[in-house]
């Protein structure tokens, strides 16, 4: 898979791969139904520095698969990211959850990422713990295609203390 900006020519392909109840139903900010309308409404928001958001692009044949962003909340960077049904259980959220959380860490010097997940979506909880989250407690989340809140798990990943992969010995 290879992570990119989405760009508005991507508003159909995005309309299509997101526009799932499964999906947009545990995510905080999509609409159900998503229409193109809001997935060129989504590509032309502005984004800080500090904020990456990318398109999970499909290696071979470039297909939009899914997305994953940090967004700076009141709490500090929080991680999220959906995928297709179709391209579920296949490893690409941690992949893509690993590439930014190492841009986290050494690209914007972050020291500690949020995430969260609604209860009854334990596959999101098990990806945020291979990433190394862990729990720090419960409580409600938004779900806009649910019209309310919803029971979530709150994560943290402390990058200052996850492994960090040691440096090699430099030669005398």
């Amino acid at each position: 898979m290879t992570l990119r900006p989405g760009w508005a020519e991507d508003a159909p392909a995005l309309a299509r791969a997101i526009g799932h109840e499964t999906v947009v139903r545990n995510l905080a900010r999509a609409p159900w139904p998503y229409a193109l309308g809001d997935a060129e409404a989504f590509l032309s928001l502005p984004r800080a520095a500090d904020e990456p958001r990318f398109q999970i692009v499909r290696r071979g044949d470039g297909q939009l698969i899914g997305g994953i962003a940090l967004v700076r909340e009141e709490h500090g960077h929080e991680l999220g990211y959906w995928l297709a049904p179709d391209h579920w259980h296949r490893g690409y959220a941690t992949e893509a959850g690993r590439a930014v959380v190492e841009m986290a860490r050494h690209a914007l010097g972050l020291k500690r990422i949020h995430a969260r997940h609604h209860v009854d979506n334990p596959a999101s909880g098990r990806v945020l713990r291979k990433l190394g989250f862990v729990e720090t407690g419960r409580g409600e989340s938004a779900s806009l295609a649910r019209g309310g809140t919803v029971a979530s798990v709150e994560m943290l990943l402390d990058l200052a203390e996850a492994d960090v992969p040691a440096e090699p010995a430099m030669a005398a």
